[in-house]
C-alpha cells in the first residue's frame, strides 16, 4: 500500500490525536530517511529480525514489515502506546510482536538472545540511568555481525534537557537546561509532574557525544557511522523544517555537542 494511503487509513482508525500523530511521524522517518540510510551502507531488511527497543505506537516497525522483514519485535515501557501500534499492526494484517519490558530491568528472554539482525533504539539512551548496561544487553540480542542503529540528542544542545516535554512557555526557551540546578528547578516548578521528573533526571545523566563514546569503548561494538544533525530528520514531520547536517569543518568535539540537535550512529557486533 502506498504510504498516503496508509496514512490516511490511519486518520480514519478511531486512535487517539496522540498515538495517531507519534505513529505517523515514525512511519514516515521510517520510510523518507532510516531505511534508505541502511540501504546507503548495503543494509538489507528483506528477511531480517528486526527490534526496536523505546518504540512506542511502533512505526518505525511497521515500515520495515512491509519492506518484508522476517520478524519485527517492538518494546517499550508504556503499555498504552504498545497496545496502539498492535491495533493498527493488525488492522494491515502486519505481524509485529508489541513487548512490554525495560532493558534495563528486566532479563533478556532466551529466545531473544542473538535473536536479530538489526535493533534500532532511537531517542531512548539518554533516558537510561546505566547506558553501559544497555549496550551490554542489546550485544546479547543481536547476532554476530549484527547493527544497532542508535541516536540521541546530545545534551548540551539546545533542547538536549528535553525542557520542551514540559508543556511550558519557558520549555520553549532552548539552553533552559544550561542555568544552575536551583535555578533551573525553580524555572521548571510549572510542568507536568511525570516531564518534570525527567527533565530532572536528564540534567543528572547528561549524556553527550562524549559520555556515549567513552561507554561504547567499554564495550566490544564497532563504530560503522557517525552523523550529527543541526536540523533532524524528524523536524520534517514535527515541524516541516528539512533536515540539515552539521558540516564537517564545525565537527570538533566543542561545536558538535552545542550545535548538533542529533547525533546518531551505526554500530557493529
Amino acid at each position: 500500500m502506498e504510504k498516503d494511503k496508509i496514512i490516511a487509513k490511519i486518520d480514519e482508525m478511531q486512535l487517539s490525536w496522540y498515538n495517531s500523530y507519534y505513529w505517523k511521524y515514525q512511519y514516515q522517518l521510517a520510510e523518507d530517511y532510516i531505511i534508505p540510510y541502511f540501504k546507503s551502507f548495503g543494509i538489507e531488511i528483506k528477511d531480517k529480525s528486526i527490534c526496536e527497543i523505546g518504540s512506542a505506537e511502533g512505526g518505525v516497525l511497521f515500515a520495515f514489515a512491509c519492506k518484508n522483514a522476517n520478524y519485527c519485535l517492538a518494546t517499550d515501557i508504556a503499555e498504552n502506546r504498545l497496545n496502539a501500534g498492535d491495533q493498527i499492526a493488525k488492522e494491515f494484517n502486519l505481524q509485529i510482536e508489541f513487548q512490554k519490558h525495560n532493558i534495563l530491568s528486566d532479563p533478556i528472554p532466551e529466545e531473544w538472545k542473538e535473536k536479530f539482525d538489526i535493533i534500532l533504539l532511537r531517542d531512548v539512551i539518554e533516558h537510561l540511568d546505566n547506558p553501559l548496561h544497555a549496550l551490554e544487553q542489546i550485544h546479547f540480542m543481536l547476532r554476530n555481525g549484527g547493527i544497532l542503529y542508535l541516536t540521541f540528542p546530545p545534551y548540551f544542545s539546545p533542547f538536549g534537557g528535553h525542557q520542551h516535554l514540559l508543556g511550558t512557555f519557558l520549555g520553549k526557551f532552548p539552553f533552559l537546561h544550561w542555568l544552575p540546578k536551583p535555578v533551573f528547578d525553580l524555572l521548571i516548578k510549572n510542568g507536568r509532574p511525570a516531564d518534570k521528573e525527567e527533565v530532572r533526571r536528564l540534567k543528572s545523566f547528561r549524556l553527550t557525544v562524549k559520555k556515549f563514546l567513552d561507554t561504547v569503548q567499554k564495550t566490544t561494538f564497532t563504530i560503522i557511522d557517525e552523523q550529527f544533525y543541526i536540523i533532524r530528520p524528524v523536524y520534517k514531520y514535527k515541524f516541516g523544517l528539512n533536515s540539515l547536517k552539521l558540516p564537517k569543518l564545525l565537527r570538533n568535539n566543542f561545536l558538535k555537542e552545542i550545535i548538533s540537535s542529533e547525533a546518531s550512529y551505526l554500530l557493529k557486533k
